[in-house]
């Protein structure tokens, strides 16, 4: 009896074990027709389901040997139905891509693209941004066709964001704050921006009025997002100014993921086309490598490197630039001897951990450190020659100086060395319940920057040196001797051993509802950050900063698809090391955070034109800025006053309005108005170096009808003159004039052999998923821009010459881009 027991017993138990044995499993990666990772999608047989996490990763278990229907839904996108019969313990990837529905519910707003427009963020495609012509071709140049963002210099990757410098945009990659290099003086020595736009999945970009979780600074947010690669892919862009090379791989399980990128970029094409004739021998070069492991289905590890050297030889050899009018044409030439031999090697990696402790639950941790080490070395001795231009129709000399109103010669020497170790650890959460959202972090920063200035500069008209501006005795020679010690020009010297030690956090809440029968959002919360700067020579200084904001925003059941915004904040800047340096090179421990009021309204219009979906972007803004740190700006280097003795204010309207003008392709026109002026010492309000007053730019992507292969990429870019040109020594309340208008057009044309419509089965074509080449024409109408002017000095006459320095003229390139 206890036998025939035991063996029943035995025999159920094997059949259970068999039963739940037959099993096999699907897993993958669900997209949209962007190519981007849909999270919250329902998958589910008649027996179980499960959700995509938010990276759009799922896997389930179904029964084997048998037909298995499986439904993934969305509540904005069409459903889509599989069938599948696995074999026993049979691991099958299956990645969908999940078109938009048509039949969705107006009033209900569930996509990420929504939600980015509720927040104010302005969601950008990396398809365009790797098409867009440009002679800094990326995500920069991208931006600079946005309303209210601004950049008078071609070959430099940095922006301006409605009024505010360069210092105050803050720029993330997956959740991860970068850094830029300190001490590049000029656009042409920047080379690479941090972010590769080969390993780009998704960009977003605020304007201001941002939430807390973002960071600490007056203007803007870049918060780029790097891929989950899914599949086997190479991409390779080619053209004269250098080339791209990036791999991406997935493992067969899906759970090790990984994309690098390399990077060369030579500036040679478009230095070398400037009036200053030299040799120029620029190298940048970087190496980029994002990896991720998923332990399980609720743990991934990730990593993010890159390793940067820009190598920057220039050695100028002569220079003639004509300017002033036709009835008095004026021309400046220059011999040049010395060189400047520039040297900038940052190193960057980052540890983040991300735990998906339940549906409702996200824990991250993270790690990262930013390491730049940066010489800057010159000694350049130019002999200028400054007169009249001969204008004889004919002559064999015409265009040259035929008399000379001033001759001198100027001495420029440096040796600039900074090191600097930047460490950040941090935790972040994000949890949900009903309709709530609560998101959380708290983060420690260590900045130890070691840095030696020495920069002089000496300056001699017709054999007398001219002593440094401002100074008595004057030296009135020739007409009057002068007994007084010989001094140079400009001289700064300084070395700084300084540490910050920083602790941040931040607190914020979001909720979306509906009042009567219109839906809206809310959003609310605060930062804290603390600092503490102190270093050899300087006293300790510690401050605490808080920054409450809030955003507020509902879409009412109208015909007309309408959604309105409102934010305001308190935004602080704590200062960075730049920051913290006057104009001598000497580190202020005790300046203050510059404080912000932000206030902006905004509105979204979407309608359908020519039965295509456009949508107006309208946003007015102001800013109200207090214990503002003074600086001046030359081309691209801003040096502060390092102290807190003006108030500024800025406000604007900025305009988009962006849709299919032509079928197929998303195109777009940017109008931004802005005006925003400082006080400095109570001495009155004057313009900013950042006062943009008008900017005009579009984006347009066409085709020719009869030959859709052929591609055509053009970007318009207008912006006001800034004020600015004047000497780096002048008083700015005793010069306000404006630097010219800057315009520029940019064309690209594309011709397309291979893309996802076009595929190739047999022939040499076979292997590539795309292949493109394309001719671009930067600066096509060849426009004069300068960015500042060099000053002449005529020790006779006592007068000072401005003299443009102009920036690239037109300039041609060729391209071929591919992906295998």
């Amino acid at each position: 009896m206890k036998t025939k027991l035991y063996v029943s017993v035995l025999l159920f138990f094997s059949i259970v074990i068999v039963g739940y044995s037959q099993t096999a499993t699907i897993k993958g990666i669900i997209l949209d027709e962007n190519n981007n990772p849909l999270d919250n999608v329902n998958i589910k047989t008649e027996t179980k389901g499960t959700v995509t996490n938010a990276n759009g990763f799922y896997i389930l278990e179904i029964s084997a040997n048998k037909n298995i229907s499986v439904e993934f839904t969305h509540l904005s996108h069409k459903k889509i139905v599989s069938v599948f019969n696995l074999k026993k313990n049979e691991d099958y990837e299956f990645n969908p891509v999940m078109s938009t529905s048509i039949e969705q519910i107006a009033t209900v707003i569930v996509t990420n693209k929504r939600q980015r427009q509720v927040e104010g963020i302005i969601t950008l495609k990396p398809e365009t941004i790797r098409k867009i012509p440009g002679a800094n071709a990326g995500v920069e140049n991208l931006l600079l066709t946005l309303p209210g963002v601004s950049n008078n210099n071609e070959l430099s990757t940095q922006y301006s964001v409605r009024g505010g410098n360069y210092d105050e945009n803050l720029v993330y990659v997956n959740d991860i704050e970068v850094y830029r290099p300190f001490l590049v003086r000029s656009g042409q020595q920047e080379g690479l921006s941090f972010v590769n736009t080969d390993m780009v999945q998704n960009v977003d970009f605020s304007a201001g009025g941002f939430q807390a979780k973002y960071g600490d600074k007056l203007s803007s947010v870049l918060d780029i997002t790097y891929k989950n690669p899914y599949q086997f892919e190479v991409n390779a862009d080619l053209s004269l100014l250098g080339g791209s090379f990036s791999i991406e791989n997935s493992s067969e399980d899906s759970k090790f993921s990984s994309i690098v990128g390399l990077r060369y970029r030579n500036n040679s094409l478009f230095v070398n086309a400037k009036e200053t004739e030299t040799n120029f021998k620029p190298s940048f070069a970087d190496a980029q490598a994002y990896f991720t492991y998923k332990f399980t289905s609720k743990f991934y590890l990730s990593f993010l490197g890159n390793a940067s050297i820009n190598k920057y030889n220039y050695q100028p050899e002569s220079l003639q630039t004509n300017f002033g009018t036709l009835s008095d044409p004026i021309a400046l030439y220059v011999n040049y001897e010395g060189q400047e031999k520039d040297r900038y090697q940052t190193y960057f990696g980052a540890f983040k951990g991300t735990y998906f402790a339940n549906d409702d639950l996200t824990l991250k941790l993270i790690a990262s450190r930013y390491h730049t080490t940066e010489e800057e070395h010159f000694d350049i001795l130019a002999y200028y020659s400054l007169g009249e231009v001969n204008t004889n129709i004919g002559d064999e000399n015409l265009g040259d100086i035929e008399f000379s109103r001033g001759v001198g010669s100027q001495l420029n020497h440096g040796r600039n060395d900074l090191d600097a170790l930047i460490t950040n650890i941090e935790h972040k959460g994000d949890f949900n319940m009903n309709e709530n959202r609560i998101e959380w972090s708290l983060k420690y920063t260590n900045e130890d920057i070691r840095d030696r200035l020495i920069e002089w500069e000496v300056i001699d008209s017709a054999g007398f040196s001219i002593r440094p501006p401002k100074t008595i005795p004057v030296n009135e020679q020739p007409y009057e001797p002068y007994n007084g010690p010989l001094e140079s020009f400009t001289n700064v010297r300084a070395t700084n051993y300084t540490q910050i030690n920083r602790l941040q956090a931040y607190a914020q809440w979001s909720k979306r509802a509906t009042i009567g029968t219109s839906d809206v959002w809310y959003n609310a919360g605060v930062r804290v950050h603390n600092w503490t700067v102190s270093g050899d020579a300087i006293s300790s200084s510690n401050q605490t900063v808080f920054s409450p904001r809030a955003q507020f925003a509902f879409k009412p059941y109208w015909e007309k698809d309408m959604l309105f915004r409102i934010a305001a904040g308190v935004y602080y800047q704590p200062p960075f090391y730049r920051e913290l340096r006057d104009a001598n090179g000497v580190v202020q421990p005790n300046v203050k955070a510059q404080q912000s009021f932000h206030f902006v309204l905004g509105n979204d219009y979407s309608f359908k034109m020519w039965d295509r979906p456009f949508k107006l972007t309208s946003e007015a803004y102001y800013k109200k800025l207090s214990d503002v740190n003074p600086y001046t700006l030359e081309n691209v280097r801003i040096r502060y006053a390092a102290n807190n003795n003006a108030e500024a204010y800025a406000y604007g309207l900025d305009l988009r309005l962006n849709g299919e003008f032509v079928p197929g392709t998303e195109s777009w026109f940017s109008f931004g108005y802005l005006k925003t002026e400082e006080n400095i010492n109570n001495r009155g309000y004057i313009a900013r170096p950042t006062d943009q007053r008008l900017k005009f730019a579009a984006l347009f992507q066409d085709y020719v009808p009869n030959v859709p292969n052929m591609k055509l990429y053009l970007n318009l870019v207008y912006n006001t003159g800034l004020p600015g040109g004047s000497p780096s020594y002048a008083d700015p309340y005793d010069y306000q004039n404006r630097l010219p208008d800057y315009k520029r057009a940019d064309l690209g044309l594309q011709f397309v052999l291979v893309d996802g419509k076009k595929q190739f089965s047999s022939g040499w074509k076979k292997a590539f998923k795309e292949l493109s080449f394309g001719f671009e024409i930067y600066n096509m109408f060849d426009v004069q821009n300068s960015i500042t002017n060099t000053w002449v000095r005529d020790v006779y006459t006592k007068r000072q010459y401005a003299i443009p320095n102009y920036l690239t003229p037109r300039v041609f390139n060729v391209r071929a881009t591919m992906k295998f």
